[in-house]
């Protein structure tokens, strides 16, 4: 199994950056794709980013395209997500795991993490 340790959440004001880290526990991440989901309180999870295997090609909900960026470096078992240009209804714990490629489903992902909490001060 792919245990997903995620960091790099806090408290930040609005219009502020924050880049989030997914180490990997156990397996390599290399050879899958990576998705980073969110989960508000009273709200159900939702798809915010997801790359590739390689990192060549990526995907994002229409709700942070042109603020959040994802990566992921394979040498380094690592997947990031940079947050620019933050609002307050970004606030939310942010989960890193691996998917199959395409997908925006929370319900076809294993393996979830503990999460890093995200918060957005107006």
């Amino acid at each position: 199994q792919v245990q997903p340790v995620e960091s790099g959440g806090g408290l930040v004001q609005a219009g502020g950056s924050l880049r989030l880290s997914c180490a990997a526990s156990g397996r390599t991440f290399s050879g899958y794709a990576m998705g980073w989901f969110r989960q508000a309180p009273g709200k159900e999870r939702g798809f915010v980013a997801a790359i590739n295997w390689s990192g060549s090609s990526t995907y994002y909900a229409d709700s942070v395209k042109g603020r959040f960026t994802i990566s992921r470096d394979n040498a380094k078992n690592t997947v990031w997500l940079q947050l620019n240009s933050l609002k307050p209804e970004d606030t939310a714990v942010y989960y890193c795991v691996k998917i199959p490629w395409g997908t925006r489903d929370p319900g076809s992902a294993a393996s979830w993490g503990q999460g890093t909490q995200v918060t957005v001060s107006s």
